[in-house]
């Protein structure tokens, strides 16, 4: 599907699909894209061109009814500061039609009942975000859109609501998980699509992501003694970008997964004995930078590459 305004295309041939029972995770820079699409699969803006399938129907055609199997968290939502949590909860139930408890749904992002029954204009923003997340899972949605789900948390609320997340993928619901907290993203997603000017650049496992764009493995070593004739050779192997020496510590750029074994070898063959070896993959915020990154940005990295 593609959403222009006048000039400007928003997503441009966006073409996706989310499993039941997955967390999918949606990242790209800020105007990237992510909330008109969320727009169009919530039907708050019709797509230039092309359609979507939201749990097998039209939102244009079916709003009423998708909405009530979907569970929004949005950014920037709003509450209202003169009723209580409880009352948010017990509205959002009757508007679905759902006969949830609002205790259960306040125990389950971690709200007190006694806080359930304060004005909300009271919370802080760490528990109007617990609040909203209970919102969203009245009625237990088929589809589950997170964005940004972790504003304002604390740690402990971080970890309860991955581990929310987490269960409710587990009962078949598709989460849709829009955040630029990309440690937060690896924790969670089954699969991440990465949005860029409006274009979808990358679908894929972390891992995947990481065969497929070469981000590479950082290998250490801790040797007994420093091969110093060997090592200028090291960058002559299949796969090994480069090396840096801090003491009797040898870090291994590697492209390869193979390179990280010959790399080894190739350092003890010189007589060098490894006492342990440490092996770090790259995060997804390198896949990110790699992935967003501009045509200035790549040409300055080049000559980073050609000068090194």
């Amino acid at each position: 599907m593609t959403k222009e305004y006048g000039e400007v295309t928003a997503i441009d041939n966006l073409n996706l699909d989310i499993e039941e029972g997955e967390v999918f995770g949606f990242l790209g820079p800020n105007g990237a894209g992510k909330s008109t699409t969320i727009n169009i699969l919530l039907d708050f803006v019709t797509p230039t061109s092309g359609s979507a399938t939201v749990l097998g129907s039209d939102p244009q055609k079916a709003t009423r009814e998708l909405h009530r199997r979907i569970g929004v968290l949005p950014e920037g939502y709003e509450l209202y500061d003169r009723l209580s949590g409880r009352k948010h909860l017990a509205f959002a139930a009757e508007t679905k039609g759902a006969d949830d408890d609002p205790s259960e749904l306040l125990e389950r992002v971690g709200l007190d009942p006694d806080e359930g029954d304060r004005k909300v204009g009271g919370y802080s923003k760490g528990m109007k975000q617990r609040l909203a997340l209970a919102a969203a899972l009245v009625g237990d949605p088929d589809l589950l859109i997170l964005d940004e789900p972790s504003a304002g948390l604390d740690p402990t609320g971080i970890q309860r609501m991955q581990e929310l997340v987490r269960a409710e993928a587990e009962r078949g619901t598709a989460v849709f998980f829009s955040s630029h907290i990309l440690g937060q993203v690896e924790a969670v997603c089954d699969r991440v699509g990465v949005l860029n000017d409006g274009e979808l650049v990358a679908v894929d496992s972390i891992e995947g992501l990481r065969d497929a764009f070469g981000s590479g493995t950082t290998l250490t070593i801790e040797l007994d003694t420093i091969p110093d004739d060997a090592l200028p050779t090291l960058p002559e192997i299949e796969g090994v970008a480069g090396y840096e020496i801090n003491g009797t510590s040898l870090a291994v750029q590697c492209t390869t997964p193979r390179a990280k074994g010959e790399a080894i070898s190739h350092v003890q063959t010189a007589g060098a004995t490894a006492l342990d070896i440490h092996i770090e993959e790259a995060g997804l915020d390198v896949l990110f930078n790699k992935l967003t990154a501009t045509d200035e940005q790549r040409s300055d990295e080049s000559v980073e590459e050609v000068v090194a």
